[in-house]
């Protein structure tokens, strides 16, 4: 069988790793948004799909027999045009999506719906950001004039940006006492993020919380209802039983 993964996240390298070693063939598709990305092992295919239609097509031209969508949690439109394309090509889908983040003990949460209530929350709550949201979006940050952003991403962000900023281009895994350090350094009393979950970014969340400061949680966007898992386990045997 020919399995498609839509990927760009660890579980999708791990789901790839594991079904290579059972002689299943994968295909793993990256949206090519990170100039250097870490690619997984077996046939790796970078773009879009041109939509529904494209990838309907794809998927038939392909033989594909069944399709893993484990992209990031926001990765909002490719994860709907592979539930209408797996609908219309009578291939079975499965979400692979990594648990979202769960405050706890002293954390100070203010939950957010998107980027733009997230800009509107920041004023009240402090002066100096770190804005960890990827390098898309910046845009509603743009005229918080009064505050100074500490932005952090893989790839420099897009434009336009915050007045009063600074860029630090890298990537997870982060640990704790760096995270701590970065905004002690930064004199941060704020801090800004995507509910992304896993662990390679949360090392911020308990520095945040060891150093007393808010923190703006963006919730994840819905996704069409379906077949679902967390564990890259349970993946790998629903794929066997295709």
């Amino acid at each position: 069988m020919t399995v498609l993964i839509l990927g760009g996240t660890a579980e999708a390298r791990d789901l790839a790793a594991q079904l290579h070693e059972r002689d299943v063939e994968v295909i793993s598709s990256l949206a090519g948004r990170v100039t250097r990305p870490r690619l997984p092992v077996g046939a790796v295919r970078i773009g879009g799909f041109g939509g529904v239609e494209g990838l309907t097509a794809w998927l038939r031209e392909n033989r594909i027999q069944a399709v893993v969508d484990a992209t990031h949690p926001f990765a909002e439109r490719i994860g709907a045009n592979a539930f209408h394309a797996a609908h219309a090509a009578k291939v079975p889908l499965l979400r692979l999506a990594r648990p979202g983040w769960q405050p706890a003990g002293a954390d100070r949460w203010h939950w957010a719906a998107d980027l733009e209530e997230a800009a509107a929350l920041l004023p009240g709550l402090g002066a100096r950001a770190f804005l960890t949201s990827g390098r898309q979006g910046l845009a509603a940050f743009a005229d918080l004039d009064p505050l100074w952003f500490l932005i952090r991403c893989v790839d420099p962000p897009d434009q336009p940006l915050p007045r009063r900023h600074e860029v630090v281009l890298d990537r997870g895994p982060f640990r704790l006492d760096g995270e701590r350090a970065l905004m002690t350094e930064h004199d941060i009393d704020v801090l800004v993020t995507k509910d992304s979950g896993g662990a390679m970014t949360a090392a911020k969340l308990t520095a945040a919380r060891e150093l007393g400061l808010p923190v703006v949680v963006v919730r994840r966007p819905p996704r069409p209802a379906g077949a679902e898992t967390a564990d890259v386990a349970a993946a790998v045997e629903w794929v066997l039983k295709r």
